[in-house]
Parts: structure tokens; C-alpha cells; sequence
């Protein structure tokens, strides 16, 4: 006699050790590899924060009521914008997803407080000042009466140009690896393994052309760094002690921002009022200075790896304000 054994049997019987151990893997590979390691990281960060808060306060942050969640996010509102208490509810939101708890971000309570928050606090957000090659001229070429470039100025001006010509993310640069790049005679092509918009680790291409001076080319600006550095193997940029000595393992990618910051505070770089200086800037002024140049939306969109047309024309509408302005029809 056969006997059938049903779905609702399988899910009856205790589940072996090799298949307990599968469920396992499976679940923490979702828990971390479908997210950035940047995202992770500032996850933890908020709900470290926000199990403190609830400790403090004599409540459970799991599961989370609504309302406790909003008067979290009320007692911050002065403190962060908008986007970051909204990352701080995307964190709250993962965690109980990966718990399976039900949960709900919309929720009227931290919909209205959020609304509430914005008009009692609210500021318009400092955009990244867009750093066109005027302005990267202006922090990677040596001063004339510099008598002698450290191991850090050599780094710092291919990590700038690089991350410029790329369009990259930071923590894309900064995971730049000797077998994953390729300089050519014609330029620099570069593997990235990973990124925002591939979450997946498909991988993407882009290839950057050896530039037009060579005091700004890229792709000089990395072989030199490189050959200072005696670097043949492993992370592309690296930390630079005092004592110049190049150490093994990849920059973190907020170093990107601190290298940024002190150069351009050592050349008196300036941005416009109401916006910031930011790695970011390298990409927006990428995209900025390539439509300037009359570069199609597909050429620009095909280097920059933006998925969504309308993310990246929010940087060409910055690029066009001047352009399209009526004003200039005006008989003054």
C-alpha cells in the first residue's frame, strides 16, 4: 500500500538537522546580503538608539506601538532631518521584518507626527554641492611652492579623480581591488563587483578614458599612487599614517568624506549657500558637467548605473536652472 504524504505532514514533522541548518543559512543570507553593508550598519546604529530610548522609558521596542514609535521619532525631530528619521523608521521596520512581526510605517500615529514634525521643525535639505572639474582641479593639483608631495596628497588625488571620472558611490571607491581593475593603454576599466543599484552582485562595467591633462588624468593619477605606494595586490586605497607608511586594508568609505573636507578646507574650496560638501558631489557633478557637455540621458545613465531616469534628471534639473530660466528673455 503506498502512502502519500501530504505538504501539511512535512510541515508537522520536525525538521531534520541538515535541513534545520539550510533554514538557517537561508535566513541570514536574507537578513544581510539583501542590503548594502553601509545600510546594515546604520540599522544597527538606530535600533541601539532606539532600544536605549525605550529602556529609558520602560517600554518594549519589540514588537513596537505605533505610538511609541512616533514619540521616538518626536523626541529627535529637532535634532535630524527628515530623510534620517525616516532611515531611523526604515530601521525600526527591518527589524520586524526579520523577526516576522507584522508592522506598518504608514500607521496614522507616525504618519501625523512625521507631518507635524516637518512643520514645527522642518528645513529644506542641504543638497550635495555638484563638484565639476573646476573644482577638482582646485583640490588635487599641488600647490606651486609645495616642495614635496606626501604619500597622502598622492592617494587623496587618485582617489578624488578616480571617484570623479567613475561617477562613484564611496563605498564603491573605497572597495576598489587590484583584480577587479584594469589599467589599459587606452584608460582604466573597472569591475564593480557590487553596488546600491546591484544588490544582486551581478557586477557592472565602466571604463574611464585617460584624461586631457596630465595633471588631472585619472588614470596617471592611479598608476602613480599605485607605484608610490608599491601596491600590486588587494584594496586600491588605503589608510596613510603620519609617518607615510600605507597600511593593508581598504579605507572606510567615511573616509572619503574626511579627505574630501580637508582638502578642501586647505585650498578654501567654498560651495553655494544651502548646500553641502559632499563625496556625493562627485557623482552629481558628474552627471552635471556630462549633459553640459551634451551627453545623452542613456550615455550618462549607462556610467552612472542609475536605475530611475528621474533620480538621476534631478541632477540635470540643477544643471539646466540657468539654462532655462526666463528670465533670460527679459529685456534688462
Amino acid at each position: 500500500m503506498t502512502v502519500l504524504i501530504t505538504h501539511e505532514d512535512q510541515l508537522q514533522k520536525a525538521p531534520s538537522f541538515a535541513l534545520q541548518s539550510a533554514l538557517e543559512a537561508a535566513e541570514k543570507s536574507a537578513r544581510t546580503s539583501a542590503y548594502a553593508p553601509e545600510t546594515l550598519r546604520a540599522y544597527a546604529h538606530d535600533w541601539q538608539a532606539f532600544c536605549r530610548w525605550c529602556q529609558d522609558h520602560e517600554t518594549v521596542p519589540l514588537p513596537a506601538a505605533p505610538p511609541v514609535v512616533a514619540a521616538w521619532l518626536h523626541s529627535l525631530a529637532s535634532q535630524f532631518s527628515r530623510s534620517a528619521l525616516n532611515r531611523r523608521l526604515a530601521a525600526i521596520g527591518y527589524q520586524h521584518r526579520m523577526r516576522g512581526l507584522e508592522w506598518s510605517a504608514g500607521h496614522a500615529a507616525i504618519r501625523t507626527t512625521l507631518r507635524a514634525t516637518g512643520r514645527l521643525y522642518g528645513a529644506s535639505q542641504k543638497q550635495a554641492a555638484a563638484l565639476t572639474s573646476q573644482e577638482l582641479r582646485k583640490l588635487v593639483v599641488p600647490e606651486q611652492n609645495k616642495t614635496a608631495e606626501t604619500f597622502a596628497d598622492v592617494r587623496d588625488r587618485a582617489l578624488l579623480l578616480v571617484g570623479f571620472a567613475g561617477a562613484l558611490r564611496r563605498s564603491e571607491l573605497v572597495s576598489l581591488m587590484t583584480d577587479t581593475t584594469w589599467i589599459t593603454g587606452a584608460g582604466l576599466k573597472i569591475r564593480i563587483a557590487r553596488s546600491k543599484t546591484d544588490p544582486e552582485s551581478r557586477g557592472e562595467d565602466i571604463f574611464i578614458p585617460r584624461g586631457r591633462r596630465r595633471e588631472t588624468c585619472p588614470v596617471l593619477a592611479l598608476e602613480h599612487w599605485l607605484k608610490k605606494a608599491e601596491i600590486t595586490e588587494g584594496a586600491l586605497f588605503r589608510s596613510v599614517n603620519r609617518w607615510g607608511q600605507v597600511g593593508r586594508d581598504a579605507l572606510h568609505p567615511d573616509a572619503v568624506r574626511q579627505i574630501l573636507l580637508r582638502r578642501a578646507k586647505a585650498v578654501g574650496l567654498k560651495v553655494p549657500s544651502g548646500e553641502r560638501l559632499s563625496p556625493h558631489g562627485l557623482r552629481a557633478g558628474f552627471v552635471t558637467e556630462a549633459f553640459r557637455a551634451d551627453a545623452r540621458d542613456e550615455q550618462i545613465m549607462a556610467h552612472t548605473r542609475h536605475r530611475d531616469l528621474r533620480t538621476m534628471r534631478r541632477y540635470v534639473r540643477r544643471a539646466r536652472l540657468d539654462l532655462d530660466s526666463p528670465a533670460r528673455l527679459l529685456d534688462l
